[in-house]
């Protein structure tokens, strides 16, 4: 996406850390704001992330300042080059471009491993050879204070040697690691000496084997933070407690820049799994389509269902930033595209469930058109028409005719009329049914003259959709509902048992415009009557493309509880 569409975009909404953005900016604490957006390479980016992003970006776009793309890439064992151009993608996709050369943790690891070193001689840290499952039970709980290590007082001398051997290969992985010297009685368990390196014998996607030590996440982020020159870092209020620890790594080196930390509520949406060893679960087990998948609220899974980048930052925007934890309703996302695709997307006539319909008198004075010139959209005639073909054999929705019902139902029905849209008003005379009973044939005539016309005498009450059974396009539709049966499977001891296996229906040989054949590659359709769709990615093939439905036309209605 270029600048421009970012231009277009409205400012980000007021909130508390916009206050302090104009304060600091005001009292010449900083003369220009500097924020970054830091993921992990270790699975796609999701829901949550695009909040992170609109508003780091945003930030830097409505201050004229600058956003790093920075990866957290400290922990070689979970991180796939697979998962960094992803999120390259994804920045890139939802209109943001970030300032400079993306950035790595792994640029500094020299750095890093100096300041680590700072730490050392000042005896702020040392190495300890307690087992991880020691060094949880020596920590204590949020109740009773930590106990010291027997290895906390080594001599700074000896914390420099082992330190240097642990670099050099000479522990097994959890025999050794490097933790900072802060208070085990801390009411704050992150300050109980807390681990800042540790042996990982694994290569590194970037850095190779040059490294068999990587530091921790709350080591490198501040660090990383102060060396890019951040002055605003923003995360999720899980990380308020960390920031005394943030602080105390930048108090105790010799880095002179200080960024400071703010914390704001994570988005937690209805219907949706965030975490990423929860999401990678689903996928391993072949539970959904991979991290793709539309049912799933990854960010390339939304662009796969439909959604749009434009879609997905009003949704930010009008979440707002807050303190707050809450919930957000699935509901809310829809209604974003919703909006969008209602504006945006070119209409196009789609039967799902096909029903022949046979018009008895085509071919007669007054019912002989063969093709009606139609608009993509009646609001954008910058978006052009159409040619919707017409026969003697359509196709309508089974759904849309009854032999008999009652006044309420407002589609074909024997002895009644209904108009075809965009065409006829026709009349049900008969129909044919299949041995069980099914109805597989209507027979109807057309009002001569009727096309786009009102005719005197002939009333319809509604207006049904179709498709020239001679002239269409068969392909498969996926029709997507939600994945998860509860509002937060997030909160169940076994949240793969809430997966919904019946959230995926597709229909193998639905009739559409023939017109759709040529649709390309994430191509927006309102499906008239029926929905929005988009041309789904994976499946992509030239002329045989297939649809996602992205939301119904309007919000499904709450059953009554």
């Amino acid at each position: 996406m270029s600048e421009e569409v970012q231009v277009k975009e409205e400012k980000i909404p007021r909130n508390f850390i916009t206050d302090i953005i104009d304060e600091d900016l005001q009292s010449g604490k900083v003369q220009e704001i500097a924020t970054r957006f830091p993921p992990e390479p270790n699975g796609y980016l999701h829901i949550g992330h695009a909040k992170s992003i609109c508003l780091n970006f945003g930030l830097a776009r409505d201050y004229h300042g600058t956003c790093n793309l920075r990866f957290d890439d400290t922990n070689p064992v979970k991180e796939d080059m697979e998962y960094i151009q992803s999120i390259e993608r994804d920045v890139q996709w939802l209109g943001f471009k970030w300032s400079g050369p993306v950035r790595h943790s792994s640029d500094y690891f020299d750095l890093l491993f100096n300041y680590a070193l700072e730490l050392i001689d000042q005896g702020l840290a040392y190495v300890d050879e307690l087992s991880p499952d020691e060094i949880r039970e020596y920590r204590g709980t949020l109740k009773e204070p930590g106990r010291e290590s027997p290895y906390r007082n080594r001599s700074i001398e000896e914390n420099r040697e082992l330190f240097l051997k642990m670099r050099d290969g000479g522990f097994e992985e959890g025999k050794a690691c490097l933790r900072a010297k802060i208070d085990m009685a801390s009411p704050f368990i992150c300050m109980r000496d807390p681990v800042i390196y540790r042996v990982r014998y694994a290569t590194h996607a970037l850095t190779g084997d040059k490294w068999c030590i990587y530091p921790m996440y709350d080591f490198t982020h501040c660090i990383s933070d102060a060396i890019e020159g951040i002055t605003h870092s923003i995360c999720t209020l899980e990380f308020q407690d960390n920031r005394r620890l943030y602080d105390w790594v930048l108090d105790h080196i010799s880095i002179k820049a200080r960024p400071h930390q703010y914390e704001m509520s994570r988005l937690n949406l209805e219907y949706s799994i965030t975490s990423k060893r929860k999401l990678n679960l689903l996928v391993d087990k072949g539970l959904v389509d991979g991290w793709d998948d539309p049912r799933l609220t990854t960010i390339s899974g939304l662009r796969r269902r439909g959604y749009t980048p434009e879609s997905i930052r009003e949704f930010c925007r009008r979440i707002g930033v807050t303190k707050q934890e809450n919930t957000v309703e699935m509901s809310a996302l829809e209604s974003c595209v919703r909006d969008d695709l209602n504006a945006n997307a070119k209409r196009a006539m789609a039967v799902l469930h096909p029903l022949r319909l046979v018009i008895d008198n085509y071919g007669e004075e007054g019912v002989d058109a063969t093709s009606f010139t139609v608009p993509y959209h009646n609001d954008k005639p910058e978006l052009g028409t159409r040619e919707v073909s017409f026969s003697k054999e359509l196709y309508i929705d089974e759904a849309d005719f009854r032999e008999e019902a009652n006044k309420q139902y407002k589609r074909l029905k024997l002895g009644f009329e209904v108009r075809l849209r965009h065409s006829y008003i026709i009349k049900a005379t008969s129909c044919e049914k299949d041995e069980n009973g099914k109805v597989i044939c209507v027979h109807a005539e057309a009002v001569p003259n009727s096309a786009g016309r009102d005719v005197e005498g002939h009333k319809p009450k509604g207006v049904i959709h179709y498709v020239d059974a001679n002239n269409c396009y068969r392909t498969k539709v996926h029709l997507y509902g939600r994945l998860f049966k509860v509002p937060n499977p997030g909160s169940c001891e076994d949240f793969l048992s809430t997966v919904d296996p019946d959230s995926c229906t597709v229909i193998e040989n639905a009739a559409l415009e023939a017109s759709l054949k040529n649709a390309k590659s994430l191509e927006h359709f309102q499906f008239e009557r029926e929905g929005y769709f988009c041309v789904d990615s994976k499946s992509y093939v030239e002329g045989q493309p297939q649809f996602n439905l992205t939301v119904p036309l309007r919000e499904a209605k709450k059953a009554n509880v």
